[in-house]
Parts: structure tokens; sequence; C-alpha cells
């Protein structure tokens, strides 16, 4: 039987019916090299980037261990940001849908805790959340995790980064000694292994290439200076007009000031950095995800836990000082069966770290003539889609079809004028095309399934 084939692995067999269901046709290489100890019981310490199967590496793992019929949290996985513990939670519930109510609860911050701390008392199997939140209801005295089994560190390196330190350690000691403890990170610094040491007993180490094919990700470099990086930052979108770019500065001011020189020039920009409020980044976010935004500029630790498909373009408009970070920031594009671009801006101060992605990836990079970017029109960049917000969602009892429904219906859109569709508790987002977006509102005067609804185009 071919190792990488889910039923070489002891599975039950409604699991690989639920894997198949899903279209996990084999194994990814973290899922095979990983999932074979994790099945036996064993503490784990992975190496892998964001997009390389991480989540079922852990998810399969953790599933297979919970007992359904004992209502006690028995996992506790623990993400840097609430856009990745949301993620995490959703594929671990696709992944339990072979099971009989699992329930699997998000814990994190920019939200109040108030309903958290109903659905807690409500119990849960499976606890996803971020170490600040975590450790809120710790203190709380909210959240008992005495009976935890299993404890997933995902994404570790970027929490530590984040100053999560001390709290990651304090969570542990709030779990039982004799658990299982699994550390996923996409790179393996000083600080994940001191962190790792008294967390862990003998863990197995797997690690999973990390660079890229070329023939899968072309990588372009240019040479700038510290006056027109900018400028050439607008010079290439407007050259190139991709859908979809993720751009990184190593800096938050960096970041709002290049969205600003960005926007001054017609091109549909947001920014990501650490300062903003939960609210603003969540719709910023969204926005990207659903393709309402032509540019993302964004700080590493802000685009961590980001995960867009069919992401046209990563921009480093800062080298980063870290080649592992280079190579994390690149792997963003050309995900699946699709190829991706990866351009980096450098000017002479940035030499130095150049030659250590050089070294890293033991190749030369290669260098393109910045003259040669012509803008393909004046057009602005805009993007395809706008985002129409609502302010009604799950309390009210709006589904996604009740949406697509009545955009269909009263609306007049086709499906394929609408996009991704988001309901959270008390609200909900679409993407519609954009040349329609504003007769659709009037079209449906403000009735949603026969319900007054608010509703306003984000841009």
């Amino acid at each position: 039987m071919n190792t990488t084939d889910f039923a070489s692995l002891p599975l039950p067999g409604e699991c690989l019916a639920n894997l198949q269901s899903l279209g996990y046709q084999s194994m990814t290489p973290i899922q095979a090299a990983s999932l074979p100890s994790v099945l036996d019981g064993r503490d784990l310490i992975a190496q892998a980037k964001t997009g390389s199967g991480k989540t079922a590496a852990f998810g399969i793992g953790v599933l297979n261990n919970l007992n359904p019929r004992w209502f006690a949290i028995q996992a506790l996985v623990m993400c840097p940001t609430r856009e990745l513990a949301d993620q995490v939670a959703k594929e671990l519930r696709r992944l339990a849908r072979y099971m009989d109510n699992i329930k699997v609860l998000t814990l994190c911050g920019g939200v109040s805790m108030g309903p958290q701390i109903g659905s807690l008392e409500h119990g849960a199997h499976i606890i996803v959340g971020t170490p600040g939140r975590i450790r809120d209801h710790l203190g709380k005295g909210t959240l008992d995790l005495s009976t935890v089994k299993m404890l997933v560190l995902d994404e570790a390196d970027r929490m530590v980064d984040m100053g999560f330190y001390e709290d990651i350690e304090n969570i542990a000691r709030a779990c039982p000694k004799k658990r299982q403890t699994l550390l996923f990170s996409a790179t393996y610094p000083d600080t994940i292994k001191q962190l790792s040491a008294p967390l862990m007993i003998r863990p197995v180490e797997v690690k999973v290439e990390a660079l890229h094919a070329s023939d899968k990700i072309e990588q372009r470099f240019y040479k700038v200076t510290a006056e027109n990086r900018n400028t050439v930052v607008g010079d290439l979108l407007l050259h190139l007009r991709p859908t979809s770019t993720l751009a990184f500065c190593n800096t938050k001011i960096h970041c709002r000031e290049l969205a600003e020189a960005l926007a001054a020039r017609g091109i549909s920009v947001l920014a990501l950095y650490g300062d903003l409020e939960q609210r603003e980044r969540d719709e910023i976010l969204l926005q990207f995800a659903n393709r309402s935004c032509s540019v993302l500029v964004a700080t590493d630790v802000a685009a961590r836990g980001l995960d867009i498909k069919e992401l046209d373009l990563v921009l480093n408009v800062d080298v980063s000082r870290d080649q592992e970070i280079h190579v994390h920031r690149i792997g963003r594009t050309g995900r699946g069966d699709e190829k991706g671009l990866a351009i980096t801006l450098a000017a002479d101060a940035d030499m130095k770290w150049v030659q250590l992605i050089e070294v890293y990836q033991e190749n030369k990079v290669k260098w393109h003539d910045i003259t040669a970017l012509t803008p393909a029109s004046g057009a602005p960049l805009v993007p395809p889609m706008i985002t129409l917000n609502m302010n009604a969602g799950r309390k009210e009892k709006l589904r996604p079809g009740d949406i697509l429904g009545a955009l269909t219906g009263d609306g007049g859109l086709s499906g394929d004028q609408v996009g991704k569709i988001n309901v959270f508790d008390f609200a909900s987002y679409v993407a519609l095309d954009r040349r329609v977006a504003d007769k659709v509102i009037t079209r449906l005067n403000g009735k949603i399934k026969g319900k007054n609804v608010k509703m306003r185009l984000i841009d």
C-alpha cells in the first residue's frame, strides 16, 4: 500500500470515508511525516509552512484520540491569531463530521467574554483559541483544562514573536502533565527549542522541506532606492494588474505610508498592522479574502494565519531580515496546482539580506530591469467585487442560503455575480460584482426573508 495513502494509517473506516468525501486524496509530506507518531501517542515537533496541510496532521490525531461520550475538554489548540483559530476550528468540525456531536469551541480576543463563558458552561470537547484569551479565562476560573489529553501549539514561532511565551508556559502548566503535546512551527529558532523542552517528553522531530520549487513559484528581484521604493510598488501593480496582491512591509509605519501612496494612484488597497481594533481587522481580512480589495499591505505578524486562495502576487516591499520568513512569505502564492509569482524589492542597504536568501535557497536570485515596467493602462486598479454588509446574522436565524436566495431572487443577480458569503452572529458580509451592487440594494429595499435589514457597501 502507498505510504501516502490515509488507508495506510490505523484510522477507522468512517474517518477514511469522511476524508475521501472532503477531497483528501493522499497525505501531504507533513501529514505523512507526522501522523504515524501522532497516532502512536508521541510528542511531536513539526516544522512546516502554512498551507502544508498541518491542520489535518494534528486534527486527525486529535479526533482519533477523542471520546465523544465524555463531554469534557479533551484537546486544546493554541493559535497566534483569531483568524487562524477560526480556520482551525472550521477544519476540525469538517474532519469530525463522521463523529456524533463533537463540540469545538473557539476562545479568542476581540469579542466579549460573556457569551464565551456561557458556551463553556455548556461544555466542549475541543477548545481552539489564542493564548491571551485562554489566559483570561483561566484567570477568571471559567476554563478548566484538567481533562486535556492533547495540547497543540500551532504556529508556535509566531506566538512567541507576539510575546506569548510566558502565557503558553502557564497554560501548559494548567493542563495535566500526562498528556500528548504537538508543536507546529514554520521556523525553528532557539526560542522554540527553549519553549518545547519543559513541555514535551522525548518528542519526535520532523521537518518538511521549506523551499519552494522554482517551477512552482517564480521569484523576481528589482533594485530600488529608499526614495523610490513606494513608487516602484505602484508601477509594478499597474504594470502587472494582479487581482489579489499581498505586500509585506517590515514596519507598521511603512504599511500606512505605502497604503496612502498606492491609494493616491487609484489602487484599491487596505493596510493590516498591530494597532487595529479586532472589528476593523476582521473586515479588512474579509474584504481581501473575498476579492473586494486588490492589495493588502501587511506586516509579518499581522498577516500570520491569513490563508488566501488564488493569491496572484506576493510582493516583498521590504526584504525580510529572516531567510525562513522570506520563504514563508513567498509560499503564500502558488498554492495547490496553481503557479505563483513573488517579487522582492531591494535597495543597496538590503543586499546583505539578499545574499543570505541566496545562501539559504542555494541559488542566485534573478534580477529584473525596473525600466521595463510600464503601466498596462492608465486605469485605476479596482477589484472585481465589493462587500455588502448586513446588520443581521446567525442570531436572527439568517443563513448563507437565505442571503443567496434573496440576491438571486428579488435582487435579480445571477449566481456568478455573488461571491463569498460570511455569516456571523450579528452581521453578514457578501461579495458582489461591483458593477451591479448598487442596483441590488435598491431592489432588495432592505429586506431579507421578509425581515428589515440595514445594508451598506464597504469600499
